[in-house]
């Protein structure tokens, strides 16, 4: 039997677990499916160049790095809520939340084992390191703005370096990361100050359609089942993400319970409405858009 092609961006590891045990264990092959998973450059942590911090986000790409989705390569990509929902609006390809993903990823505020920092309060001024339109941005916003006022929250985006790599250099006093990089601060010795885990969505390109987003779904949800059974035989994947220079990781030094996985699920307006409110306030995103335009759910059926 010839499979059908499906070319799958991967931008974080622990995003995209399910899809790499669903590959592995033949789940998209048993739905008549060849998903390819292709990574964009610039997500290992051993690549390190000229560091440059930006304060506005205003100048960098909700995209990032260069997105093989928004080239036209691929036809998924799975990423946070709050990124999503504004590349959706950014999108020249015509990309669209397709469903929630499977990963309830977390990012965790970290500072070195020497700071100063105790508590989020004592993060008032200080510039965190963090991607913009990525996670490690919205959450850093998230979690600090229950203790401080927004004026003295201060996030910088870290161009040119893992945002840990760039933290354990001296080039931010704390940085917002996620897994495997929790881990690697845990493993050595840093503080973590705020964490808190999150929802991802699933961008799709206008020609995926429904009957395959649908078997792509079927073997994902079989591949979450597999992580929930037990999802250190799997982490593999995440420890390969790490430079042994900087850590030698071990599949026990994760905590399981940052390992979330459920079902993908459509994604319902009113979570689209917080959110979209939500980013309205800090100027993330554009006004007027709607979740008609922004949103296409494809799950045609949940089985």
């Amino acid at each position: 039997m010839t499979l059908k092609k499906v070319k799958n961006e991967i931008s974080g590891t622990v995003f995209s677990l399910p899809y790499l045990v669903a590959k592995e264990l033949g789940f998209f092959a048993d739905e008549g499916l060849d998903v390819e998973l292709i990574r964009r450059s610039g997500v290992h942590g051993s690549e390190h160049g000229a560091i440059k911090l930006i304060e506005n986000h205003a100048l960098v790409s909700s995209f990032g790095l260069r997105s093989p989705f928004e080239a036209g390569e691929t036809a998924l990509y799975r990423a946070c809520e709050w990124g999503q929902v504004r590349r959706t609006q950014d999108s020249v390809v015509g990309g669209q939340v397709v469903a929630k993903r499977a990963a309830r990823a977390s990012q965790a505020i970290v500072v070195p084992p020497d700071s100063s920092i105790l508590v989020p309060q004592d993060l008032a001024d200080v510039p965190i390191g963090v991607n913009f339109h990525h996670g490690s941005h919205y959450v850093a916003l998230q979690l600090l703005e229950g203790f401080l006022p927004r004026r003295e929250i201060k996030v910088v985006h870290v161009e040119g370096a893992n945002r840990f790599l760039a933290l354990r250099d001296g080039h931010v006093d704390a940085a917002a990361v996620m897994e495997p990089w929790i881990t690697v601060a845990e493993k050595l010795g840093y503080r973590i100050i705020a964490e808190a885990h999150y929802v991802g969505l699933e961008i799709g390109s206008p020609d995926l359609d429904g009957a395959t987003f649908a078997a792509i779904d079927r073997a994902v949800r079989k591949a979450v089942k597999a992580l929930k059974d037990d999802p250190y035989p799997y982490v593999k994947y995440l420890i390969a993400d790490v430079d042994p220079g900087i850590v030698q990781l071990e599949p026990t030094d994760f905590s399981r319970s940052r390992l979330r996985y459920e079902d993908p699920a459509p994604y319902a307006q009113r979570d689209f409405d917080r959110t979209y409110e939500w980013m309205l306030s800090w100027g993330l995103i554009k006004p007027d858009d709607t979740y008609g335009h922004l949103v296409d759910n494809r799950l045609v059926e949940v089985v």
